[in-house]
């Protein structure tokens, strides 16, 4: 399970670039649960994931994962309870190494490494019949650089490695946002059979309003650092894609009604 508890966040302090990217957020996310994340850009969505991944400290309030407070770890701590899919296919990943040591890296997350123990047989063969589940070919090119497949193949890899240990939580940073077409959704597919299968605690952020009404059982909407709306249970299986976007809609509409208030009492009190 996972314990936001008023988080607060703020880059650049006191200068003309400071920008306030989580204001107060409490999310608690129970165990098995898929959360989907959305939001304009600039709402604190990213920000709130790296948060949960430790890229940096926050100013207020407290994270904690299966009851352990993980608020002040640093990233390479809680890495050993979290799995993580970047946007990038070429990020988390050693790209001159191969497939296979990079699984390697993946199976001795939160130990200390040593490909020598880590490459045994039993996982080789291990490795070889969950690769082949991807229906790449991949399976036969375990000694090849993961640096020359393509991104589709690279982030379904990167997926595996994610949750090749089960991890506490599973993070995925708009994971398919640099694919093409095709590819997004064989990663998606392939996103919800492995978190369908073991169960994965997962907290997903999207640009994609479909892909956030046909995944998870529960999606939180971000604005300006705050949760907007949360939606689960029988409302979230209702939404539509154009549902969502209404809702966007009266975000933007609030929000400019609330600065022509504030620009009409500026004039009376000039």
């Amino acid at each position: 399970m996972l314990k936001i508890t008023g988080i607060h966040k703020t880059f650049n302090p006191g200068t003309i670039n400071e920008v306030h990217a989580l204001r107060g957020v409490d999310l608690t996310i129970e165990e098995g649960s898929f959360v989907v994340v959305l939001g304009m850009n600039g709402s604190g969505k990213s920000t709130l994931l790296n948060a949960v991944a430790g890229s940096f400290r926050v100013d207020e309030g407290s994270i904690k994962l299966d009851d352990r407070d993980v608020t002040k770890w640093p990233e390479h701590r809680r890495a050993a309870m979290i799995g993580r899919v970047f946007q990038n296919p070429f990020s988390g990943t050693a790209p001159d190494m191969s497939i296979a040591e990079n699984f390697a890296m993946a199976a001795s997350r939160g130990k200390t490494r040593g490909l020598g123990w880590a490459l045994s047989k039993g996982l080789m063969d291990a490795l070889r019949d969950r690769v082949a589940t991807l229906k790449m070919g991949l399976e036969d090119r375990l000694d090849n650089a993961i640096g020359s497949l393509s991104g589709g193949q690279r982030q379904a890899l990167t997926l595996l490695m994610a949750s090749w240990i089960k991890p506490s939580l599973l993070l995925l940073d708009e994971h398919t946002a640099a694919l093409d077409p095709k590819s997004a959704d064989q990663v998606i597919e392939l996103s919800k059979e492995v978190i369908e299968k073991d169960g994965l605690t997962t907290l997903m952020v999207t640009h994609s309003m479909q892909q956030a009404v046909n995944l998870g059982d529960r999606i939180i909407m971000m604005h300006r650092g705050q949760i907007a709306h949360d939606f689960r249970g029988a409302e979230k299986k209702r939404l539509r894609a154009e549902d969502l976007l209404d809702c966007f809609e009266e975000i933007r509409r609030r929000e400019q009604l609330d600065e022509s208030a504030a620009a009409m009492l500026e004039q009376l009190y000039i």
